[in-house]
């Protein structure tokens, strides 16, 4: 799915395309280069150095071990990537990515690669729910995460702001950015009917 990101706060809006697989995003960077590529879908480890080559950001750094294959591959590259860590808030096991009491349990070893790799903030995903307000809680508990994270010793001690919330979609994304989103990802809204 080529799913626009389209991302403001006190920026303009920048319109960014996302790709859910490193394979589709360097095929279709290497056709649009101009564009911002950011890769939002699942990031297996043996595909880290395609997706840092293609992708100006990666939305879904989901555990530890992909951390440091990502900050491995990057030094081999000679670059700093921008990631967002993903976190699993809605619960479904169907969904990857840190539970909170995860991320909170790990959060010192997610912060110790802070020199080589850019952690600008945190991406989520609601469930699939009838009516948009369902998903206000998952995005309301993902900037609260935020926030807590952010003020440990060892964000600061890093200078960690985690700027960046990439939560919300076609169906969900104005609670989404009411509760602080700076990034959502709308596919199906833009390209119904093309």
């Amino acid at each position: 799915g080529n799913e626009p990101v389209g991302s403001f706060g006190s920026r303009a809006i920048q319109p960014s395309f996302g790709e859910n697989r490193p394979q589709q995003l360097a095929e279709r960077q290497q056709l649009l280069p101009d564009v911002e590529w950011h890769l939002i879908g699942q990031l297996q480890r043996n595909k880290v150095k395609l997706a840092l080559q293609h992708a100006s950001l990666i939305h879904s750094v989901d555990s530890v071990r992909l951390l440091e294959r990502i900050a491995v591959v990057a030094q081999e590259l000679n670059q700093i990537p921008r990631i967002l860590i993903q976190v699993n808030l809605s619960r479904e096991e169907s969904k990857s990515g840190f539970d909170a009491a995860t991320i909170r349990a790990e959060w010192n070893d997610v912060v110790s690669f802070a020199d080589r790799v850019h952690i600008e903030g945190f991406m989520t995903m609601a469930a699939e729910a009838d009516y948009p307000e369902a998903a206000r809680p998952v995005f309301r508990e993902l900037r609260e995460l935020r926030d807590e994270l952010r003020d440990l010793p060892a964000s600061k001690a890093k200078s960690l702001t985690l700027p960046e919330l990439s939560m919300g979609m076609s169906g969900d994304f104005i609670p989404a950015i009411e509760e602080g989103a700076t990034l959502v990802r709308i596919g199906s809204r833009l390209f119904e009917g093309l």
